[in-house]
């Protein structure tokens, strides 16, 4: 076994990731299982947060290029996330964890409010910290939010789930010839326009040397491989 690399980590889930074969929604058993390997990491004292996308319900770049207002499509999205973090938080405290959901839009009746102080006590506490509605503002991606959260609270990498092995040259779904990349640069990710994360969130982790892990999340344990510091995936630095 390897040593864990990272103590306090921000865990991004797209919301298509929660839907495993369906066309909408969320797949009970695809639920538990990330529950169930998130409980591992948090049953050896990791500190996880976590931000979850809205794609599953409702996608607001699509909604708006139909004609929506953006801004409208926007909120919409960022209540479709709100809808899979309670979601994620009933599996994992089905599992016996305690988590908290923390809404960057206000709704008391089923989240806490988002303040940067408690997100990172409750960390401090063994609690697990879902970051729901984006950053409470249109225009800005869950994966601009799962930047500035991750840094806002101190975390030392975003480990980015996807549905494939790390982060390739073209679409190895298509394409069976597709060369994995081991290692990026956050340059090399914006000059060669790879869809690790939106420019916005790779520029802001450029700026703060913020490193990024690309992982098949598909593949149980490969969370805790990761955290160990096993040779999983892609990771996005300095390049250094």
């Amino acid at each position: 076994m390897g040593e864990f690399r990272f103590k306090r980590v921000l865990l991004k889930l797209s919301g298509e990731a929660l839907m495993n074969t369906q066309s909408y929604g969320i797949d009970p058993e695809t639920l538990t299982s990330i529950s169930r390997q998130i409980k591992e990491l948090h049953e050896d004292e990791r500190e996880i947060a976590v931000v979850v996308g809205g794609g599953n319900i409702f996608r607001g770049m699509a909604a708006s290029s139909s004609g929506m207002d953006r801004a409208t499509a926007d909120y919409i999205g960022m209540i479709a996330t709100v809808m899979n973090s309670l979601a994620l938080q009933d599996a994992l405290e089905n599992e016996g964890v305690f988590t908290r959901v923390q809404s960057a839009i206000r709704m008391t009746e089923v989240a806490e409010p988002y303040i940067r102080r408690r997100a990172i006590r409750h960390l401090e506490k063994g609690r697990i910290v879902i970051f729901a509605a984006g950053t409470g503002n249109p225009y800005f991606s869950t994966d601009t939010a799962a930047a500035l959260r991750a840094l806002e609270i101190g975390a030392e990498a975003i480990l980015k789930a996807t549905k494939v092995d790390g982060v390739f040259d073209s679409d190895p779904v298509k394409n069976p010839e597709a060369k994995m990349f081991e290692r990026l640069g956050y340059i090399d990710v914006i000059n060669l326009g790879l869809q690790v994360m939106d420019s916005t969130a790779i520029t802001l982790c450029m700026d703060n040397a913020l490193p990024i892990i690309v992982f098949n999340m598909g593949v149980v344990g490969n969370i805790k491989r990761v955290l160990q510091g096993q040779p999983i995936g892609t990771i996005v630095t300095g390049g250094e």
